[in-house]
C-alpha cells in the first residue's frame, strides 16, 4: 500500500511538471537574464491556441499541430496544419498569428492599406478539439448506460444495475430528484434532457481541464464564449417555454397601476431581470473556473519566482509550491462538480419560475 501511495505521488508530480511550459533549464536561464514573465505564462495557458502544447525542453517545443481553416479575401480558402506557423514565429501564405495588438494570438493578414485584418477563421483550435473530445466521451458514457438498460429490460422491469451503470444511475437520479424536480415542478420531464446534458457537459469539461497532459488541460469552461452559449440555451429554454402567467408577470405585474402606466417602471425592471439571469450564469461559471486555473498556475509559478533567491529558499518553496498545487488540484475536483451543480440548479430555478400558473383563487 505504501508503495502505491509513493508511486501515485510521483506520477502526480510528473504530470504537473509536464503541464508547465517552462523547464528547469528555462528557469535557470531566466534566472541569469531576467525574472520570468509569470503573468504571460499564465495567460498563455488560459487562452485558446492553434496548437496543443505538451511540454518545452530548452528551446524545443513539443506540441500537437491542429488544422487551420481560414477564408481570406486575398487568397481564398486556406487549409493547412498549424505547424506551418512554426509556433507562431513565421507567416504562411501571407497569414500569420498576431504577436500583439487587438488580434493578439489570432490569425491575421495585411490588407492593401497594410493594416491587420481578420480573415474568416474556422480553425480547429485547442478549445474546439477539447470540446469534440469531451462530447465524444459524454456520448460514449451515456450511450453505454442506455444500451445496458435496453439489454436488461425484461418483463416491464429493469435489473438492478451494478458497477459503473449503478454509479451513473445514482448520479443522474441525484440531479433529477434533488435539483430538477423540486425547482421546476410537474413539467420537469420536458426540461430534464437539457439540464442533464448541461450538467454532465460542464462537469466533464471541468474535469478534463484539470488533467495536465493531452487530451486534458484546455480551459473550455473558463472561456466566456462557451459559458455564453450555455447561458443562451438556458435563456431560450426559459422564455420560449414560459407560460402566459409568466409573461403577464413581466409586462403587467400585480403592482399599483402607477408603476405600470404611464411610465412602465416595473415592466422595464422585469425585462432587465430577465436579461441579467443568463448574464449571471455566464459570468459565474466563467469566473470560477478561470480563477481556479489561475490559482493553480500561480502556485506552480512560485518555483520560477524563487529560482534566483538561493538554493535553500528555492528548494523549500519548490516543495511548498508542489504540495499546494496538488492540494488545489484536489479542491478543483470538488469545484468542478459544484460549478456544474450550481449552473444546473440555477437554470432549473429560472425555468421553474417561467412555469408559473394562474393561482387557484384567480381561476375560481
Amino acid at each position: 500500500m505504501n508503495n502505491r501511495i509513493k508511486h501515485t505521488a510521483l506520477l502526480c508530480l510528473f504530470l504537473i511538471g509536464l503541464s508547465f511550459p517552462v523547464s528547469a533549464a528555462d528557469a535557470e536561464h531566466g534566472a541569469k537574464e531576467d525574472k520570468p514573465d509569470i503573468a504571460g505564462m499564465i495567460m498563455e495557458h488560459l487562452m485558446d491556441s492553434y496548437e496543443w502544447h505538451i511540454a518545452t525542453n530548452g528551446e524545443t517545443h513539443i506540441s500537437i499541430p491542429l488544422p487551420i481553416i481560414v477564408y481570406s479575401e486575398n487568397s481564398g480558402l486556406n487549409v493547412f496544419m498549424s505547424s506551418k506557423f512554426h509556433h507562431g514565429h513565421e507567416a504562411y501564405n501571407n497569414l500569420y498569428i498576431a504577436p500583439d495588438g487587438d488580434y493578439k494570438g489570432k490569425i491575421v493578414e495585411k490588407n492593401a492599406a497594410d493594416e491587420e485584418v481578420r480573415p474568416w477563421d474556422f480553425s480547429i483550435t485547442k478549445n474546439t478539439l477539447s470540446l469534440i473530445l469531451s462530447c465524444a466521451i459524454l456520448s460514449i458514457i451515456i450511450l453505454s448506460v442506455a444500451r445496458w438498460y435496453k439489454k436488461n429490460y425484461k418483463g416491464n422491469e429493469y435489473k438492478a444495475p451494478k458497477g459503473f451503470v449503478g454509479f451513473m444511475e445514482m448520479f443522474i437520479m441525484n440531479i433529477v430528484d434533488d435539483v430538477i424536480k423540486p425547482c421546476i415542478g410537474k413539467n420537469y420531464r420536458k426540461f430534464t434532457p437539457y439540464l442533464l446534458t448541461a450538467f454532465f457537459f460542464i462537469f466533464i469539461n471541468n474535469l478534463m481541464g484539470l488533467v495536465p497532459i493531452f487530451p486534458g488541460g484546455a480551459n473550455v469552461t473558463g472561456n466566456i464564449a462557451i459559458t455564453f452559449v450555455l447561458a443562451m440555451f438556458t435563456f431560450f429554454s426559459v422564455n420560449l417555454f414560459g407560460t402566459k402567467e409568466y409573461w403577464k408577470e413581466i409586462f403587467w405585474p400585480e403592482v399599483p397601476t402607477w408603476l405600470k402606466v404611464p411610465a412602465p417602471i416595473m415592466p422595464v425592471i422585469e425585462i432587465v431581470g430577465m436579461l441579467t439571469k443568463p448574464f449571471a450564469l455566464m459570468i459565474r461559471l466563467f469566473a470560477n473556473i478561470l480563477a481556479g486555473h489561475s490559482i493553480v498556475l500561480g502556485l506552480m509559478s512560485l518555483i520560477f519566482v524563487t529560482a534566483t533567491l538561493g538554493t535553500v529558499l528555492f528548494t523549500s518553496m519548490t516543495f511548498v509550491s508542489i504540495v499546494m498545487t496538488i492540494f488545489m488540484d484536489v479542491v478543483e475536483i470538488l469545484v468542478a462538480y459544484i460549478q456544474a451543480y450550481v449552473f444546473t440548479m440555477l437554470s432549473a430555478v429560472f425555468i421553474g419560475l417561467a412555469q408559473v400558473e394562474q393561482h387557484h383563487a384567480e381561476k375560481h
